[in-house]
């Protein structure tokens, strides 16, 4: 009797290692959510920026050319379109990786959080970036008569690399997963 329950012990012990394992792997999603906390407050980095900015512009005003003019409302539409990144990273990234936000029927839910899953998730990023570099080619291609040729040059090189990069994923993504994200 002793050789069975002995027997029977080590096989009870390795059925419950590979649960506690596995509810410890489970469980260390929650090790993102300083991350997400983090990004938040980086967030608020960003709104104070943008208001700082938009004050100077607001009283700088009737010192500016219309060139300083675009280039501060660029500027404020870059600020705004990495803080829109963030809150995709954000809302997203806890949504698919930490827990659940249960927004259903919230008036305020975001149309695109609904459908949200990794692959989409990777694809509006991309979206993202290649929006926010295309700010700044804007921004070099309106300073360009103090712009360093070799610098636009790799500002350039770097925004096609993001294009491609972008256009990869996406592609990659419709071959294994047969989506094409249309109305996301």
């Amino acid at each position: 009797m002793e050789y069975h329950s002995s027997q029977s012990y080590p096989a009870k012990r390795k059925h419950k290692a590979p649960t506690l394992i596995g509810h410890l792997i489970f469980a260390s999603r929650w090790l993102q959510l300083p991350m997400y906390l983090g990004l938040i407050v980086v967030q608020g980095i960003y709104a104070y920026k943008f208001i700082k900015s938009l004050w100077e512009l607001t009283i700088n005003l009737k010192q500016m050319d219309s060139n300083t003019i675009m280039l501060a409302v660029l500027n404020l539409i870059d600020v705004v379109m990495i803080a829109n990144l963030l809150v995709m990273v954000i809302v997203g990234g806890y949504e698919i990786f930490v827990s659940k936000l249960h927004t259903e029927n919230h008036p305020d839910e975001p149309e695109w959080l609904s459908h949200v899953n990794a692959s989409v998730l990777k694809v509006k990023l991309s979206m993202s970036i290649i929006s926010i570099s295309s700010i700044h080619m804007l921004q070099t291609f309106v300073n360009a008569a103090n712009m360093d040729e070799k610098t636009m040059m790799w500002q350039l090189l770097l925004h096609l690399g993001f294009l491609v990069s972008a256009l990869a994923m996406a592609y990659t993504d419709k071959i294994l997963y047969g989506t094409s994200h249309q109305g996301h």
